[in-house]
């Protein structure tokens, strides 16, 4: 067993709710862990500031940004600011705070057990790097996925203070300073596709195997539920007897209907699977909601990461109502009333296909 766990992650206000939840999700698992949260507006620093959070860092955004970076933030879209940061909070916590390695974390990510087993794979000798792929289906659509986004996922990704380490760290920024946009192009897409680079670029680089990290909306489809109880969750792979615990959940694609509607987006038809998975979290989206209450904070329905006008109006006002399946659609009023209740039926945690 290695020492505290090192995260980083970042987010602005508006991402407030997901990160307060990411932090009170790794609360419940471990009591070894620190995560350093990079506020890229002011009010995000200063409510974390208050909350106090014992295992959280609050970085204010001045501390990274620098003239490239403030120019940078005028041209880019939020997201495509966010995503420009990422391997600058990387490189900071290795070099400002002197931590040993940094893992960097998504903001709605949400832990159901102890990443430790996680760690025990990435500390192996020879691994100075671990990336994340995203594992998408071996199919027409999962190649298709697989060419536009990138086989690899900027959601959870290890680096230590390894000299090879350190140089693959500032090869990747220098490429985010350079493009970073929600556009697909070949080799480019946002900070993303740049990781695929790793593997023959620099040494030590390590895929994580174990398939409890990386579950996400567009592989969940491959995987049932084995068994859920007292908020931990085994998965089991379709077609297979291999089971594995679910580390965490990339709550990638969570879009918002109305206050009390949310289309979960989930990728698979399982509705216990998604029963098991979504409701905790959507539970605890609320209460980080109400704890923010008294800070003023309030969220929009709407989800922009465009720096395009065109593709930012179509991302904000019709793609959040694009509904695969009925069943994705989630009753917030109808799921605190289970929980307060219990013993409701799985059924009414749905709205049964009635958009707001």
């Amino acid at each position: 067993m290695t020492g505290t766990m090192v995260f980083c992650t970042l987010f602005d206000s508006y991402y407030l709710d997901k990160g307060l939840t990411l932090y009170r999700s790794l609360e419940k698992v471990s009591d070894r862990f620190k995560l350093y949260i990079f506020c890229l507006d002011d009010p995000s620093y200063e409510i974390l500031k208050d909350l106090r959070l014992e295992r959280a860092v609050p970085v204010h955004h001045s501390e990274i940004e620098d003239e490239t970076l403030l120019k940078l933030k005028e041209e880019r879209s939020k997201a495509e600011y966010c995503w420009t940061c990422t391997p600058v909070t990387i490189e900071y916590v290795l070099k400002h705070f002197k931590e040993s390695s940094c893992t960097y974390i998504d903001a709605d990510l949400y832990f159901f057990a102890d990443p430790q087993i996680l760690f025990d794979e990435m500390e192996q000798p020879g691994n100075d790097i671990t990336i994340t792929a995203h594992r998408f289906k071996n199919n027409w659509n999962g190649r298709r996925l697989c060419k536009r986004s990138g086989k690899y996922c900027v959601e959870f990704n290890y680096f230590n203070q390894s000299e090879n380490s350190r140089e693959a760290l500032n090869w990747w920024k220098e490429r985010c300073l350079e493009w970073c946009y929600h556009l697909y192009e070949p080799e480019r897409m946002g900070d993303q596709k740049y990781l695929e680079k790793f593997p023959k670029l620099f040494k030590g680089v390590h895929e994580l195997q174990h398939l409890g990290g990386g579950v996400a909306p567009w592989n969940l489809g491959q995987y049932e539920l084995a068994a859920a109880q007292d908020g931990k969750i085994r998965l089991r792979v379709k077609g297979s007897r291999e089971e594995f615990p679910l580390v965490f959940y990339h709550f990638q694609n969570l879009r918002y209907l109305s206050e009390q509607k949310v289309n979960i987006s989930s990728g698979t038809h399982s509705r216990k699977l998604k029963d098991a998975i979504y409701r905790p979290y959507l539970l605890a989206i609320e209460d980080s909601r109400d704890t923010l209450k008294k800070y003023g904070v309030t969220f929009s329905v709407k989800k922009v990461y465009s720096s395009n006008k065109f593709i930012a109006f179509l991302q904000g006002n019709v793609l959040r109502f694009k509904v695969k399946s009925l069943s994705d659609i989630y009753d917030l009023r109808t799921i605190q009333s289970h929980a307060h209740y219990g013993n409701m039926d799985d059924e009414c945690l749905h709205s049964n296909g009635h958009m707001p």
